[in-house]
């Protein structure tokens, strides 16, 4: 098939005599690949970039994640966006705009500088992110989809570990600086999303997806675990780097060490986690993963009141990033009960959902800070213990009409 061809569209029943390297799920492995190369190096380093070069304290810090985390909560217009352009296009297209920003990243070390250009790579990260999970329920039989996700995280994974790798062999012997990095990790991640466009024709879903907005009371669930999913993260995301920086003074090479001995682990484990969801199914995968993380985030607490050390701060670290490998349960859940229909604008809803919380909570959090540390972690663990309630309510064999223990099967099942 030639390169011309990446224009026409093709069903997923034709793609299946495609070669290996030309079907959807490749597709599915390289933009799985190519975000984290733009999105790990951004963030590994950004904790020391905005305090070494442009002084940021707390609140600064709050504000900058804050505005990264508006695209999150405007993800809703992705819905819009499709009625104009393919899912698959525009997925691409995202990439290709993550990898740019994240590229000139370095030419703006001031507030407003790093404001715009964060706003820019955040837009593409969370369009990318909302057109992924879409395209893959929709391309992935929902009994292949625990063991595919799982397989995708450990490509994420694999991906973010090579940055990382790389990160921590050149940065002291090379003497590498901030824009360098920023060039060739934003670069590649531009490159890889032209070439996904130029090589892979554009697959059609089984299911034509709505264009308008989704929200349906049987899906209350799965909104509510996305609601608190998204306002939980920011904990991790924001101030347990910057608690690494700001407390134990890591270096960036440190924090990239960190991040890679979680990456590392959940590249072998996230596949094994996807079968182990298949296996034991969403309801005990979750309670699981909640569990773990309310007794990670009390361990954070306990770091300001007895003098635990970075030690005990680092295996907390990569133990919280080793709990996320479970969230694709989430994600698999919501296949299980939805209409095949409703995937693509579901999708984006729930993005939105997910930033609700993210809009103000880092800013927020970020004044908390300033007072008072532990007051954070002891949210996040409050946080945890709500999503392990919610998580309680999910069924051992969701599908629609039986989407919480609570309801009672008003719907067919599905056929088979």
């Amino acid at each position: 098939m030639a390169l011309g061809d990446s224009l026409r569209t093709i069903t997923l029943e034709e793609a299946r005599a495609l070669p290996p390297w030309r079907r959807p799920t490749a597709l599915l492995a390289l933009m799985a690949f190519a975000m984290p190369v733009a999105f790990a190096t951004w963030s590994a380093l950004l904790n020391n970039f905005v305090v070494e070069v442009a002084a940021f304290d707390g609140s600064d810090i709050g504000w900058l994640h804050t505005v990264r985390e508006i695209p999150g909560f405007l993800a809703i217009g992705v819905i819009f966006l499709l009625l104009f352009i393919r899912e698959q296009v525009l997925g691409l297209c995202a990439l290709l705009l993550l990898g740019v920003a994240t590229a000139l990243t370095a030419q703006f070390p001031s507030m407003g500088g790093l404001l715009i250009v964060t706003l820019l790579s955040s837009i593409g990260f969370h369009y990318y992110e909302t057109v992924n999970q879409s395209l893959l329920l929709q391309w992935v039989e929902k009994e292949r989809a625990p063991q595919v996700l799982g397989a995708m995280l450990g490509v994420g994974s694999g991906a973010t570990l090579l940055a990382y790798l790389l990160i921590v062999a050149t940065w002291d012997a090379y003497d590498l600086s901030y824009d360098l990095i920023y060039w060739v990790s934003g670069g590649a991640t531009a490159l890889i999303a032209v070439l996904c466009f130029l090589l892979f024709p554009q697959f059609e879903s089984p299911n034509p997806q709505r264009k308008e907005m989704v929200l349906r009371k049987r899906y209350w669930l799965y909104y509510a675990m996305q609601f608190m999913s998204g306002s939980r993260r920011q904990i991790f995301v924001v101030f347990v780097p910057f608690m690494m920086v700001e407390r134990y003074a890591f270096e960036a090479d440190d924090i990239t060490r960190l991040l890679m001995a979680g990456f590392a682990v959940n590249m072998f484990l996230a596949p094994i986690f996807g079968r182990v969801v298949a296996r034991v199914g969403e309801r005990l995968a979750l309670i699981v993963e909640y569990s773990g993380l309310a007794l990670v985030f009390v361990g954070y607490m306990a770091l300001y009141f007895m003098d635990l050390g970075w030690v005990f701060a680092s295996v907390l670290y990569v133990v919280n990033q080793l709990f996320f490998g479970l969230a694709l349960a989430i994600k698999t859940y919501f296949q299980k009960i939805a209409s095949p229909e409703d995937i693509a604008p579901t999708a984006a809803v729930a993005f939105t959902i997910n930033h609700i919380a993210a809009v103000f909570l880092p800013a927020a959090l970020g004044y908390l800070w300033l007072t008072s540390p532990t007051a954070v972690f002891v949210a996040a663990s409050a946080m945890a213990l709500i999503s392990l309630a919610l998580s309680c309510l999910v069924p051992r064999h969701p599908m629609q009409g039986h989407e919480t223990i609570i309801a009672r099967f008003n719907a067919p099942q599905p056929a088979e």
